[in-house]
């Protein structure tokens, strides 16, 4: 399993995003579920690999940030809490 690097709030939010997933070894690929109120979803594999599925067709601003949102709380990082009425789930 790979274990995310300890990243500062201010690294998470002002490092490019293409960066940011790099640092973190996190694939970015686009989501088939195109439901308005999905806004992403971080998955680890078997292997230790991540992928953050994420639906296609969104703003820029509503895209990266819904992946800082979703890395933060998947990866449990230091980070504000998910503002209401989003929610983040794990299963």
């Amino acid at each position: 399993m790979t274990v995310a690097p300890a990243i500062a709030t201010d690294h998470l939010l002002d490092t490019p995003l293409p960066q940011l997933l790099a640092e973190l070894d996190v694939d970015l690929v686009d989501s088939s579920i195109t439901d308005r109120g999905f806004f992403g979803a971080l998955v680890e594999r078997r292997d230790g690999s991540r992928v953050l599925s994420m639906p296609p067709g969104r703003s820029a601003f509503e895209r990266d940030t819904a992946a800082r949102m979703l890395l933060a709380e998947g990866l449990d990082l230091d980070s504000p809490p998910v503002p209401a009425p989003l929610a983040v789930s794990r299963v």
